[in-house]
């Protein structure tokens, strides 16, 4: 069952706001704040250390001298969050490496900082999500 509420805005936060609507293409203001709530909190979840499933991506340079042993040793030290991970080769130079994993949002959080400062990492990033129990 759906309820109504009403908000009050400035028109300057108005305006930013429906520009977020037409940028994301929501068909009304109703969707994009159900999308900004729930967001909010997932957010909630993963800081409280519940069971996220997440994906870090990497992209690195394979000629960095034993950047493929240390990302390899980081995965076996965190084996038990690891569901799956895909290598793709770019180009000659560079690679892609995703990591699919689930478990306590520390600790997946942990496993991201570990492997997107090393050095050769070109661009790295996690992104958690999780089945929003409390919004059910």
């Amino acid at each position: 069952m759906l309820k109504r509420f009403s908000v009050s805005l400035e028109d300057s936060l108005l305006d930013i706001f429906d520009k977020h609507i037409e940028e994301r293409r929501y068909s009304n203001r109703s969707e994009a704040v159900r999308d900004l709530i729930r967001g909010a909190f997932i957010q909630k979840e993963w800081e409280s250390d519940k069971i996220v499933v997440g994906v870090i991506n990497l992209v690195y340079d394979h000629h960095q001298h034993k950047l493929q042993d240390k990302v390899t040793l980081l995965q076996h030290d965190y084996h038990h969050l690891i569901v799956c991970t895909t290598h793709v080769h770019m180009d000659h130079h560079n690679c892609l490496e995703v990591i699919i994993v689930k478990g306590k949002g520390a600790e997946v959080r942990e496993l991201a900082d570990k492997l997107i400062p090393l050095r050769g990492i070109r661009d790295g990033n996690l992104t958690m999500t999780s089945t929003g129990e409390a919004l059910r």
